[in-house]
């Protein structure tokens, strides 16, 4: 039975002690010298490729820890500079290769940190400017933005910095786009209101946010959408134009109607509304629902229905014209031949070739052109009203110095004396009024170039015609007051020869009167015609007719009338 070795406990199992077992065990086996010099041999080789072995694996983890902090240090320079740190010098610092990878680990994964905060917010304020161009791109256009691209080359503070700024003329201009595509709609709202137009229909066509309230910021700000917006209200703009504009036409044409027809107030009441803007100009006009179309149809309707009746009318309202024309004429003394022109018109109308509107314009302007004729008569027309009435107290005047009993204590008796008084003041004047009438005539019919006619006579015509009879009745005076100058004459020398003659006596209540004299005036004056007047004849031969219980008045200023 073989000798078993003593076995070594392994936590004391060394390289010598393992050879001496060996050695034991050669011997029992007896071995050879040569076999054990050669398997010593090949145990000396084995352990020195294990060590071999050992040692390269060994110095491959150093150059690994080297490799390590290497990368390490690149990447470092790599992310403070795309950082913008200050890591540009930096070193690895004392100790073995272990503790420099430790150390030079941490400070790799503070700046990965910072790195990874810095690419987030360049990420955020990236995909905001993004978000922002692709809206106001538009739908068309915004599938370039949807992948932003970072460069991580670039994180410094200042990029970011410009891209907050960029994003900020972009929030900006996001803000100025809102509030315009507002503005617009607002536009577009009291546009749609005055014209009674679907307002949502609108916008909605025009993008689908535009007309939801509750969009508020996400509503679409594109090139596009701000075009359209902006043909919208032109669009709308143009068509209030001319919605207007044949409103005010047709508001024209029916006021024309009305003021033909001589529509009652409560008829033109109706239509307020619409003829109340004729006047007014686009930006002026607000009211709701003003320039809606079924507003403008009910104007059209009633101008249609008006021009129907115009016709049946038109005859009743040209005669109408006439008659106020004649009216005109007849109030300042003009001659017109009535009949005549009646004939001429209702000729005319039954003849049917003829446009009533243009005959009834003509009728207004004949109307007009007789209201400034009569304008300019007007002034004239007064002074020959006072020479009238001039001439009627003159003629008065005679009649009542012909009267034996006007002094008379009966009623009234004082006023005839007062008006007496006055005619005389005005008689005095007559003079001077035709002169100063037949001057106004001859200026007027300068500057008009026709005769003034009155009551169809030419009024110099009467004028002269006027002062040509005064004079020859002055004349006729003169020669009356002569021929019982002579005859008193001739009287007193058969007086003083044959003696006189008892002169008969007259009833009680009778004025006395100087014989010869029946008919003459007291106060009258002197003889003048159209041209001049001569003076007064001396009548202080004239004995005293005037009884003693005459009592002159004072004048008054009333007696001047007519002057």
């Amino acid at each position: 039975m073989e000798s078993v070795p003593p076995t070594l406990s392994p936590s004391r199992t060394t390289c010598g002690s393992l050879l001496r077992e060996l050695q034991i065990i050669w011997d029992e086996i007896g071995e050879c010298d040569s076999e054990r010099d050669k398997m010593l041999l090949q145990l000396e080789q084995e352990c020195l490729d294990i060590y071999r072995r050992k040692v390269e694996k060994t110095r491959k983890y150093k150059a690994d820890l080297h490799q390590q902090l290497a990368e390490a240090e690149t990447e470092i320079a790599g992310i403070a500079s795309a950082l913008g740190e200050g890591f540009s010098s930096f070193s690895r610092g004392r100790g073995t290769l272990k503790e420099q990878v430790v150390a030079i680990k941490l400070i790799l994964e503070e700046l990965r940190s910072k790195k990874r905060g810095r690419l987030k917010e360049f990420s955020e304020v990236q995909l905001q400017i993004v978000s922002i161009c692709s809206e106001i791109a538009g739908s068309g256009q915004s599938k370039s933005y949807v992948d932003p691209q970072i460069h991580e080359h670039d994180l410094t503070a200042k990029k970011l910095s410009e891209l907050k700024l960029h994003l900020q003329e972009l929030q900006n201009e996001k803000h100025l786009r809102l509030q315009k595509v507002n503005t617009n709609i607002s536009l577009i709202h009291e546009l749609s209101v005055v014209m009674s137009m679907d307002f949502l229909k609108t916008v909605n066509e025009v993008h689908p946010s535009l007309g939801d309230p509750k969009s508020g910021p996400s509503r679409s700000i594109s090139n596009d959408t701000l075009a359209r917006l902006n043909g919208v209200i032109n669009s709308l703009k143009q068509e209030k134009q001319e919605r207007l504009q044949k409103l005010q036409d047709l508001g024209r044409r029916l006021t024309g109607l009305w003021n033909l027809m001589d529509a009652p107030a409560d008829e033109r009441k109706r239509f307020d509304h619409a003829t109340c803007l004729m006047s007014s100009s686009v930006e002026e006009v607000s009211a709701k629902g003003c320039l809606a179309l079924d507003i403008i149809e009910q104007v059209e309707v009633e101008v249609e229905r008006l021009n129907i009746l115009k016709t049946s009318k038109m005859r009743e309202l040209i005669f109408k014209r006439q008659t106020e024309l004649e009216e005109i004429y007849e109030g300042v003394h003009m001659d017109i031949d009535s009949d005549a022109a009646r004939k001429t018109l209702t000729s005319l109308i039954d003849s049917s070739n003829v446009d009533l509107s243009n005959l009834l314009s003509s009728m207004d302007d004949q109307v007009s052109e007789a209201k400034e004729q009569a304008l300019s008569r007007k002034d004239i027309l007064d002074k020959v009203e006072k020479w009238q009435f001039a001439l009627q107290e003159e003629k008065w005047l005679e009649d009542y110095e012909r009267d034996d009993n006007r002094y008379s204590a009966g009623r009234g008796a004082h006023k005839n004396l007062k008006r007496a008084e006055k005619a005389r003041v005005l008689v005095t004047k007559l003079h001077s009024m035709v002169e100063s009438l037949a001057a106004k005539v001859k200026a007027w019919e300068s500057e008009k170039g026709i005769t003034f006619s009155y009551e169809k006579v030419p009024l110099l015509r009467t004028l002269e015609e006027d002062a040509k009879l005064r004079q020859e009745r002055e004349e006729g005076k003169r020669k009356s007051r002569e021929q019982k100058r002579l005859q008193e004459q001739l009287a007193s020398e058969q007086e003083a020869l044959y003696g006189s003659k008892p002169i008969p006596k007259k009833p009680l209540g009778q004025s006395n009167t100087m014989l010869g004299t029946p008919g003459r005036r007291i106060g009258t004056p002197g003889r003048y015609g159209f041209s001049g007047s001569k003076d007064r004849r001396e009548s202080g031969r004239v004995p005293n007719i005037i009884p003693v219980n005459y009592v002159a008045l004072p004048k008054d200023d009333s007696a001047s009338k007519g002057a």
